[in-house]
């Protein structure tokens, strides 16, 4: 083959142009270079909660008062414009041409170069929600992002044992009931649990009462820590409306 072609056929291979999913502008990645600085710049966030946090300290106020049941959170972006829009549309609308967008900003914000393997599981759906929305969002997240880190994922050590109204609009309390109780780990799975690091993915966290919840039952399975992985972290201002 000659040169000439050669370089014909190493052009082919280049990244075609396509349409930003924020601004829509002409860009051979999902998310342009302009939008990446304007909307998706790493934050000081509170090592185990997520939510933003001043230079200088670690955790927030609220997590050296009240710690909760997981040990730290990875979080990509604010849970604001112009991603709650996006992350609504991949949650409830079915965009899944989306996930790969979404892996790759939370590959961005998630554990640090060297951390040892994990266990990655998603946080389940009813089967009721499961058949309304034909796919979980998490799971969409978690089997994407665990063999970019060549970690093992189970989507099915967790099960969601009672359907629940959304937590979406509910207040911090009410949230807390909402999910207390509703879930368990399948008894099949419960050996694969006992001295392993967990880390738990969805896409959104609130007020934090689905990942504590999982985390008190994955702690008391005999994990040795709980993680939580997700695309957005609602602020404080809009978690406890």
């Amino acid at each position: 083959m000659t040169k000439r072609w050669k370089s014909i056929l190493a052009s082919w291979r280049l990244p075609l142009p396509g349409c930003c999913v924020v601004c829509h502008a002409w860009s051979t990645q999902s998310l342009c270079t302009n939008c990446l600085q304007s909307f998706a710049q790493p934050r000081l966030r509170c090592a185990c909660c997520g939510l933003p946090r001043v230079a200088g300290v670690m955790l927030c106020g609220r997590c050296l008062c009240s710690p909760p049941a997981f040990h730290a959170t990875w979080a990509a972006v604010d849970y604001v414009f112009p991603w709650a829009h996006l992350i609504g549309r991949f949650k409830f609308g079915q965009a899944l041409e989306l996930s790969s967008t979404w892996v790759d900003l939370m590959l961005r914000a998630g554990p640090p170069p060297g951390t040892a393997p994990r266990l990655v599981v998603p946080v389940p759906l009813s089967r009721e929600r499961l058949r309304q929305r034909g796919y979980n969002q998490a799971w969409e997240l978690a089997r994407r992002l665990a063999p970019r880190l060549s970690w093992p994922a189970n989507p099915e050590l967790l099960i969601k044992q009672r359907h629940t109204p959304e937590q979406a609009g509910l207040p911090l309390a009410q949230r807390r009931v909402n999910v207390r109780g509703a879930f368990a780990l399948n008894a099949s799975q419960r050996g694969h649990v006992e001295g392993r690091h967990v880390v738990v993915v969805d896409d959104v966290m609130t007020t934090g009462a689905t990942a504590n919840e999982l985390a008190q039952l994955l702690t008391q399975a005999g994990a040795a820590s709980v993680a939580v992985w997700v695309l957005g972290r609602t602020p404080v201002s809009a978690a406890v409306g």
